[in-house]
């Protein structure tokens, strides 16, 4: 094992090596350099994809060119969410306060954007100067009769997780507002997942198969007004535990909605999903109808992931990402590929999930809580892989180690999700883990020279041993 920040030493464990009891759900250490977001970024990721919202940032512009676009959700109609707004605040408004500008700035887009609803973020910025965000939204909220939602989610507060929390609390704001449209009996809210790629459109046409009307996405190709009739579903799917298990909490204290946590990645976790989601109605017509798609997607899929598989056997795999919940999945697909994960952690598990994931790991796993670009890389030279999968912030870490990388967080284009995202996530490891350029990487053969040096070095220790 590395040398690690003795601080974090009870974030880090080898399956295998000692009693598993990982420390997880603490700050991230000052100096660390924390793979983390910021608590407003957190905030913007949740909010991000409902479709028909206008979305402010209320501080400098850094902040929104920094979320611009930040996920790869589309949408079947609208597309204001793709516009990047801010107030931008400069020292004039450090100075005097940018409340003024704010309300400008708010009167100008609705009126020009006609939105169903609008979100201002705060920032740091606007935490340290002190703008009454929440009066400014409620003066234009009355005058333009629209939602008008402040994010309290000033940057410096906490990490990415205090700001799922504080986009939650922006979301609720919106639920039970609608008690007319008609819904059926057997229908759910999808929550957490974010419609990468049209994934979301995925997981509903499983649905639709089964027999079960989906009443709202929150938020992936969400709409403000669905949201506000979700109170009426009978369950919440939840897809991305991290961000959205408080939203679940609220409207199960609320509204009396059962939740339930799944993962559409992988075979296993997606027809698990589906075969949750049926077994809450205890409807023999939806059960079979279940069993039924699973049964025919997995028919077809196969073949072609087993074709993957034959070249892909050996390999190993790092993974790194947001949730804990993807990484349980991710860990089970790529055993479907041959590839053993021989690095795994997340940046907002807690203790029942990493307990989990040390059941499903191989003893000499490395599980790592919140970790950093220098231990991950140490981690990735140390077992010796041929593959990360992570998000934005992991991509370069691979590239100059001359490593294959898969991203599978907020940019990617590429929907994963679903049967038919097993084969598009098959087809992306083998051709980033095959490909020929990593013969050219300087870091690559450095590897490669220094494992045939150790190989040497052992294979004339064992010489010696022989002759003694």
């Amino acid at each position: 094992m590395i040398e690690i920040l003795k601080e974090r030493e009870q974030q880090v464990y080898e399956k295998g090596e000692s009693r598993f009891d990982l420390a997880c759900e603490k700050p991230s250490l000052a100096g660390s350099v924390s793979q983390r977001a910021c608590v407003f970024c957190g905030s913007r990721v949740v909010l991000y994809p409902i479709a028909d919202a206008l979305h402010l940032v209320h501080g400098p512009v850094g902040c929104a060119a920094y979320t611009w676009d930040i996920r790869g959700s589309v949408s079947s109609g609208p597309e204001l969410h793709r516009m990047s707004f801010s107030t931008d605040l400069s020292e004039r408004e450090v100075i005097y306060g940018g409340e003024k500008k704010l309300y400008a700035a708010l009167t100008e887009l609705i009126e020009a954007y006609k939105p169903r609803a609008a979100f201002v973020y705060a920032t740091c910025i606007v935490g340290l100067i002190g703008d009454d965000v929440q009066a400014v939204c409620a003066r234009v909220e009355a005058e333009q009769a629209i939602p008008v939602i402040p994010v309290h989610s000033e940057g410096f507060r906490g990490s990415k997780k205090d700001g799922y929390r504080a986009a939650c609390e922006a979301l609720f704001r919106l639920v039970g507002k609608d008690d007319e449209t008609p819904l059926s009996p057997r229908s759910i809210n999808i929550l957490g997942d974010f419609n990468l790629a049209g994934e979301t459109w995925i997981i509903k046409e499983y649905y639709r198969r089964m027999g079960v009307e989906t009443a709202s996405c929150i938020t992936g190709d969400g709409r403000v007004g669905e949201i506000g009739r979700s109170h009426r579903a009978s369950l919440n799917v939840v897809q991305c535990s991290g961000s959205m298990t408080y939203l679940a909490q609220l409207m199960k204290k609320t509204y009396h909605i059962p939740f339930k946590r799944v993962s559409y990645f992988g075979i296993e976790d997606t027809a698990e999903a589906l075969y949750t989601v049926a077994r809450h109605f205890k409807d023999a017509q939806v059960l079979r109808n279940t069993e039924e798609l699973v049964a025919s997607e997995v028919r077809r899929i196969y073949p072609e992931v087993e074709r993957f598989r034959t070249s892909l056997e050996g390999k190993k795999a790092a993974v790194y990402v947001g949730g804990s919940f993807k990484a349980f999945s991710l860990v089970k697909a790529l055993r479907h590929l041959g590839i053993k994960t021989v690095v795994v952690g997340s940046q907002t598990g807690n203790k029942e999930d990493y307990d989990y994931l040390g059941e499903i790991c191989d003893p000499g796993t490395v599980i790592v809580d919140d970790t950093n670009p220098l231990e991950l890389s140490r981690f990735m030279t140390e077992k010796d892989v041929d593959l990360l999968i992570g998000g934005v912030k992991e991509r370069p870490i691979a590239y100059k180690m001359g490593v294959a990388f898969c991203d599978h967080n907020h940019e990617r284009k590429i929907a994963l999700a679903g049967f038919e995202g097993m084969v598009n996530f098959s087809r992306e490891v083998y051709s980033s883990t095959m490909s020929p350029v990593w013969q050219f990487s300087p870091a690559r053969i450095g590897r490669e020279a220094r494992t045939a040096v150790d190989a040497d070095v052992e294979s004339t220790k064992g010489h010696g041993a022989a002759r003694c």
